[in-house]
């Protein structure tokens, strides 16, 4: 049991409705801040009876004491602001990419001083993206990166980039409690089925019957993290003291042919793999050294590939069905 007041900016997203489910279960109050750009409501909405849970509609950027004071939250009552406020799928940040700056420079500001206002502690949610095609491998915490910035991808990178930046700025000179977690791809129920991603894309496409588009020659990889696992990475950094920044990810890795493959058997589909151009800055090999989070938070993945694929395939089957 906890008794901590958490806001999730970007709460009812992907990762951020299941960090809220958790943070719920085990007796924490949670405001949960989400304008609904790229969010949905129905994320959250199996909550709203919940004790301690209120969800706010509202853009992390305009967020402010008088703002949380409207909504009838009382801003001192917080212990910990997380922000996972950005559009994040490669479909979604495409379609915004000055929303999804906006949200990483100016919301990401917004909430720090919001932070420092109530004295709580942040915890900034940034990507393995900050990484970009990535020289250096496995990818462990002091590696800068290789990120292309005036890229397709870079609204997204570059947003996540100065967000570390600024968070580190507000951690020296106001000497405020933060955190930086890297979140490499994570996947599981609740992911959008045309978000653009490689485990919806393929999932889809083998429930639909269709052909799977396998970018490039399919060699390259990606180190696949389930929710859960991510989300209890995400809450021992929560209830932690340390500022990182943490690779949160699972550092098992397989090329992008293999996981078509593991899509097929497990949803018994008769789709086979086409093959199209890799994309602009599409990183070649991804996994995550996470040696600093097992130290200090005492975190590492648990849930098997093959486990959660079962479980995001069902979730997304019954997408479709509806």
């Amino acid at each position: 049991m906890s008794d901590l007041t958490v806001l999730i900016a970007g709460g009812a997203g992907f990762i951020g409705s299941h960090l809220c489910d958790a943070l719920v279960e085990r007796g924490d109050g949670v405001v949960c801040v989400d304008n609904l750009i790229t969010g949905g409501r129905r994320n959250v909405s199996h909550l709203d009876d919940r004790p301690g849970f209120r969800f706010v509609d509202c853009d992390v950027a305009a967020l402010t004491e008088e703002a949380l004071g409207a909504a009838g939250i009382d801003p001192s009552t917080l212990d910990v602001m997380v922000n996972l406020a950005s559009p994040a799928s490669p479909r979604d940040y495409r379609a915004l990419p000055l929303e999804t700056l906006h949200a990483g420079s100016v919301g990401t500001t917004a909430l720090l001083e919001l932070a420092r206002a109530t004295s709580a502690r942040f915890v900034l949610g940034s990507t393995s993206e900050v990484y970009g095609d990535p020289h250096q491998h496995p990818q462990v915490e002091t590696y800068w990166g290789n990120v292309n910035p005036i890229g397709e991808r870079s609204v997204y990178d570059e947003a996540k980039r100065f967000g570390e930046a600024v968070t580190s700025a507000y951690h020296r000179r106001h000497e405020l409690d933060c955190a930086i977690v890297r979140i490499f791809n994570t996947y599981g129920p609740r992911m959008k089925l045309d978000d653009g991603r490689v485990v919806t894309n393929f999932v889809g496409q083998a429930l639909r019957g269709e052909p799977l588009t396998v970018y490039g020659d399919g060699s390259q990889t990606r180190s696949l993290c389930y929710v859960d696992d991510l989300v209890r990475g995400l809450m021992a950094t929560i209830d932690a003291d340390s500022y990182g920044p943490y690779n949160l990810g699972n550092p098992i890795e397989l090329t992008i042919l293999e996981l078509a493959g593991l899509v097929l058997e497990l949803t018994g589909s008769d789709s086979t793999a086409v093959k199209l151009p890799l994309p602009a800055d599409d990183p070649h090999r991804r996994r995550p050294d996470i040696t600093r989070a097992h130290a200090d938070l005492g975190w590492e993945p648990k849930v098997g590939l093959r486990e959660g694929l079962l479980a995001t395939i069902e979730s997304l089957r019954r997408d479709l069905d509806t």
